[in-house]
């Protein structure tokens, strides 16, 4: 099964975090069937990279700006850059983020702070700043923001992360309301474990815990990065106009089976 060809013609979104990770296979999908995408993160070299990938291998060409979610009107400028190159701004997929394991009790000031400010806060900056030009998308805007099924019922070892990616699930919500006059949808994506990402080698696999982790998913197989792009397309296409405030979970069952 595939989307039809062409689908978010005519669409902009941009990526946080779209250099690597699920960002990459998220803008793959969004190029690949039409629409403009750019990329934000903070590392120029994996930007460049990345750029380079996207148009030698799937003929799509990216733009990219340097930006740290954490900075407000940093983001401000970042994000009118772009919405104003690529002609406007329909879709926005705040995926930027940071974790490492550590238990609660050992987890310092600096550490906490890190990992809200990455993922909490810098969707939050990131939501501003768009809000202007999502106003003006012409099916109304889209925000997607990918949080993690964890959040739902705590992160033993990763508070921080659970405390984040919860606080971004209530922000949705409420974007989903305040922001719904203006035909923006707000919603998030929480996927399970998704192979050949950092959230899976090193958390998991370089944890020892990849047997653990496969037991605990119901399908028995790690998920792959074009599931969480294809959600994405259908949260940020008129397949998903009438869906906001919602959580898309693509983690093969594998929130239900947890002791």
């Amino acid at each position: 099964m595939s989307f039809a060809p062409g689908i978010l013609a005519g669409k902009a979104a941009i990526v946080t975090g779209g250099a690597t990770g699920i960002g990459s296979y998220i803008v793959r999908k969004l190029g690949s069937l039409g629409a403009r995408v750019a990329i934000v993160s903070r590392k120029e070299a994996n930007l460049k990279s990345a750029v380079a990938a996207f148009k030698a291998n799937d003929g799509i060409d990216v733009l990219w700006r340097v930006g740290d979610v954490r900075v407000p009107d940093l983001m401000q400028e970042v994000i009118e850059e772009l919405a104003n190159e690529m002609g406007g701004l329909d879709i926005l997929v705040c995926n930027a983020a940071g974790n490492f394991i550590c238990p609660t009790e050992d987890l310092s000031p600096n550490g906490w702070r890190t990992v809200i400010d990455i993922d909490l806060n810098g969707t939050f900056n990131c939501c501003q700043a768009a809000l202007p030009y999502l106003k003006e998308a012409s099916a109304g805007g889209r925000i997607i923001s990918i949080s993690a099924t964890a959040a739902n019922y705590g992160w033993p070892g990763a508070a921080h992360a659970g405390a984040a990616k919860s606080g971004i699930q209530n922000l949705m919500k409420s974007l989903a309301v305040e922001w719904g006059v203006y035909g923006i949808r707000a919603n998030w994506i929480s996927p399970g474990p998704i192979a050949g990402t950092e959230g899976v080698d090193r958390l998991i696999i370089a944890q020892g815990r990849a047997q653990e982790a496969l037991d605990s998913i119901p399908l028995g197989t790690f998920g792959e990065g074009d599931d969480i792009a294809n959600a994405v397309v259908y949260l940020a296409s008129a397949l998903g106009k009438y869906v906001s405030g919602t959580e898309l979970t693509v983690d093969g069952g594998s929130q239900w089976q947890r002791r």
